[in-house]
């Protein structure tokens, strides 16, 4: 495992992941985040138990081992690429519940999201849900 860098695990076939992943990449101008997709990460750091969280929710794994998953990856990402100001306010509650309500609904409904932003390759991890 790259020991300078904090791991961004997002999933490789959804269109929106990659979009977000795109983002953070064009922003981390330290190269302080190695932003993979899940389906492409080494073992360090992918574990079969990271593997199922991954298929879930992005995942952070920090240089000192921490996993931060959904919402709370997504708040720690925001201060690494220097949304500092924006990532502690979306630390506090309420602004932390409302964001995690947000995160899991996106993340829930990600495959119809994509494709109706014309992104390509739409995940299918939640489609079944999606009909639900």
């Amino acid at each position: 495992m790259d020991a300078n860098r904090q791991w961004v695990l997002w999933d490789g076939q959804c269109g929106l992941c990659r979009a977000a992943a795109d983002w953070v990449r064009r922003r981390d101008r330290g190269g302080r985040l190695a932003v993979v997709a899940w389906q492409q990460a080494p073992s360090p750091p992918m574990t079969p138990a990271l593997e199922a969280a991954c298929r879930q929710a992005v995942q952070v794994v920090t240089r000192d081992g921490r996993v931060l998953a959904g919402a709370e990856a997504v708040v720690f990402v925001l201060g690494e690429v220097g949304w500092r100001r924006s990532a502690r306010l979306l630390s506090r509650p309420p602004f932390r519940w409302v964001l995690g309500w947000g995160y899991r609904r996106v993340a829930r409904h990600r495959g119809a999201l994509s494709r109706l932003l014309g992104l390509p390759a739409a995940c299918r991890v939640n489609e079944e849900s999606e009909n639900v």
